[in-house]
């Protein structure tokens, strides 16, 4: 009935349980993953440690990228790499990709020329890509950065994407709402202080709307300061729920038909 649309499951938190993990995942309901392949990042071997869980477990899909904290490592044997697993068929997303001015592990100029050389990837391979983005404090430079570039270098392939982790503002889904994006929201939209997620997750059509955990990050009241995991995705399809007047199955059956409908999936009777 649920679908976390975004979550880290090679994350070393998981080694000590993770097939508990993908257990509690069923048993909660959460019937497809989408597991991020950003591993831990350029040369270290594991951009394909995605594709191995999605092997490995019914239900779990696979994406590849380089997130934009490990862009300043990025060698070209790594875009080559990441070519030839976008080929695997549990691929069937590019990401998380984009921009952190928030951190700034690498230097902004590097986060673009990188993020700019894989949407080109992405678009080869046909994937959707999937988009980190986090400015620097009371600032709205990453968003100003990140819609320039889409609309310059990824608009006019046609292909859609997702914005994970959703902390803009209304605005800013409306720009990519009309780009063909889907809003992704995760357990952060539980939090006191995350008004504006609330406002954006009351005003996206729910078509346009995927529910993630981010896992093992941002776990939702009432799990805030415990390990995320995808079980916990039901929360934040919970307070989508309290925000729209609906029930929680509604939202978990219609936010896993967008999933399936946006990637192409077969549907489901669950």
């Amino acid at each position: 009935m649920f679908t976390d649309s975004h979550c880290h499951l090679e994350n070393q938190r998981f080694d000590a349980d993770r097939a508990e993990t993908f257990a509690r995942a069923k048993e909660a309901g959460v019937a497809t993953m989408l597991a991020i392949g950003n591993g831990d990042g350029p040369g270290t071997g594991t951009l394909d440690c995605a594709i191995h869980l999605a092997r490995e477990n019914d239900g779990v899909y696979a994406s590849v990228g380089i997130h934009p904290h490990e862009a300043a490592l990025a060698q070209p044997e790594d875009f080559r790499e990441l070519e030839r697993l976008s080929k695997d068929p549990k691929v069937i997303a590019w990401g998380e990709i984009g921009l952190d001015y928030y951190y700034d592990h690498s230097p902004r100029d590097v986060q673009q020329r990188v993020f700019i050389q894989q949407m080109e990837l992405a678009r080869a391979a046909k994937l959707p890509i999937v988009i980190h983005n986090r400015p620097s404090d009371n600032s709205e430079n990453a968003w100003d950065d990140l819609f320039r570039l889409l609309h310059e270098h990824w608009a006019p392939s046609g292909l859609p994407g997702v914005l994970h982790c959703f902390t803009g503002t209304v605005e800013h889904a409306h720009a990519a709402l009309d780009l063909g994006f889907m809003i992704s929201f995760a357990g952060n939209i539980t939090y006191p202080r995350a008004q504006n997620i609330r406002d954006t997750a009351s005003m996206v059509p729910l078509d346009r709307i995927f529910i993630e955990t981010d896992a093992p990050y941002l776990a939702p009241i009432p799990f805030r300061g415990r390990r995320n995991e995808p079980a916990f995705v039901v929360e934040v399809a919970r307070r989508i729920a309290e925000l729209r007047g609906m029930d929680v199955e509604a939202v978990g059956r219609q936010t896993s038909e967008n999933f399936r409908r946006f990637f192409g999936l077969a549907s489901s009777t669950s």
